[in-house]
């Protein structure tokens, strides 16, 4: 008789598709002390209003209804303070009844993905893409086309020539203003051509707007959706109060919202009510947030500054920086031939980490490009981790042939 143990059962056939982001593997590394860090797209601890959140923390635990369950669709409260945001934006009354809040806006695309598309649906995004919204249409087993990125956002006109040549996209995925991870912002112009395209074609399009408020060159063009109300908005706090919070938002039309709550149920029931109680109060605290958002922008206009200075003084002749008017990155594109997936590891070395370009690839692969946040680091400290990347990139690569450094 055999005593050999069955097989294990196989793994769904989507997990086929999925592959780790390269920026949360980056995070280990990146926690060494030795180490710089121009990698993760986090807001800098130091800015994160805590006095202020363990203030409503502690007036919200005053009643026991905070460490309760709610709504699946979320907090009413919440939904109408962000209801009350999103018409300023919009300049357009939006009803509480068209927000969902869920667990940072990451979760509203994958239920986004569970409900509007089926396996080999077609999606459109941007290259280089978010990474998080391709390991969702991964995982959705959606085929997955692409539009480049130019210094005005999306090429509409690619996406025109695509559809003329015969594709219909479900969705069309984008994060139009302080684009992660090029940085640059979608012109008014492209913006109403996209929503143009999305009325004559039947797509939906699903505009991730994490950084939107966090503007230092002058408030960023409207919304795409305040063109159109196809367009299904989605944003977080994570970037402007704290990541901790898991507080997104999706504002949509009401058969998307109800079909968002009832797939919603199927994940959690519903999101912590302690953490949307103190949300909603900390966004409906008008002067108080104006006030902290204006700090923040300042603050992060002044390290975006220092990062370019750094960059135009250690890597003058060898690499450009895009333009940064908001969000919280910029877009390296090297001149001289560097391969920024080798540089990488070299880099380490000399205590400095950034994301290579190819990490956000979808079809090309952009090796001579590199994702530097600025957010997380002063301005010293970012002056630094250029010299240090300056240094780097100076350094011969093990491994190269005849022992070239970087800069051939």
């Amino acid at each position: 008789m055999s005593t050999a143990f069955p097989v294990s059962p196989p793994l769904a056939r989507r997990m086929a598709a999925l592959r780790s982001s390269a920026i949360r593997d980056l995070l280990a590394v990146t926690a060494r002390p030795d180490v710089v860090s121009l990698a993760g797209g986090l807001p800098d601890p130091d800015l994160v209003p805590r006095e202020r959140i363990r203030d409503v923390t502690a007036r919200v635990l005053h009643s026991a209804d905070a460490l309760q369950y709610t709504e699946t669709a979320g907090l009413r409260s919440l939904r109408e303070v962000v209801a009350a945001r999103e018409s300023v934006r919009l300049s357009a009354p939006v009803d509480a009844a068209r927000v969902v809040i869920t667990h940072g806006s990451q979760q509203a695309l994958s239920l986004l993905a569970q409900v509007l598309l089926d396996p080999g649906a077609t999606v459109v995004v941007e290259e280089p893409a978010y990474t998080g919204a391709l390991q969702v249409l991964r995982a959705a087993q959606a085929r997955i086309l692409t539009v480049p990125l130019d210094a005005d956002g999306m090429r509409v006109d690619r996406l025109a020539d695509l559809l003329s040549a015969g594709e219909r996209p479900v969705l069309v995925h984008t994060v139009a203003t302080f684009h992660n991870p090029r940085g640059v912002t979608m012109s008014a112009a492209r913006r109403r051509e996209l929503v143009g395209l999305a009325d004559r074609y039947g797509f939906r399009v699903v505009e991730d707007d994490p950084y939107g408020e966090l503007y230092h060159g002058g408030p960023p063009p409207e919304p795409v959706a305040a063109h159109f109300d196809r367009v299904i908005r989605l944003s977080s706090v994570s970037k402007t109060l704290a990541p901790a919070l898991r507080v997104g938002a999706m504002v949509a039309m009401p058969d998307v919202c109800a079909a968002v709550e009832l797939v919603k149920q199927g994940a959690d029931l519903c999101d912590s009510r302690l953490t949307q109680e103190i949300a909603a109060e900390l966004l409906a605290d008008e002067p108080w947030l104006d006030a902290h958002l204006t700090g923040l922008r300042d603050e992060y206009g002044r390290r975006a500054a220092a990062l370019r200075s750094a960059v135009a003084r250690e890597l003058g002749g060898v690499a450009t920086l895009g333009a940064i008017d908001g969000g919280m990155f910029g877009w390296l594109e090297f001149v001289d031939g560097t391969d920024a997936d080798a540089l990488l590891p070299v880099a380490l070395d000399h205590g400095v980490a950034f994301v290579p370009g190819s990490a956000f690839a979808v079809e090309g692969v952009d090796r001579g490009a590199a994702r530097l946040c600025f957010t997380t680091n002063t301005s010293d400290r970012l002056e630094d981790a250029v010299a240090r990347l300056a240094a780097a990139h100076r350094a011969p690569i093990p491994g190269a042939a005849g022992g070239q450094s970087t800069q051939e």
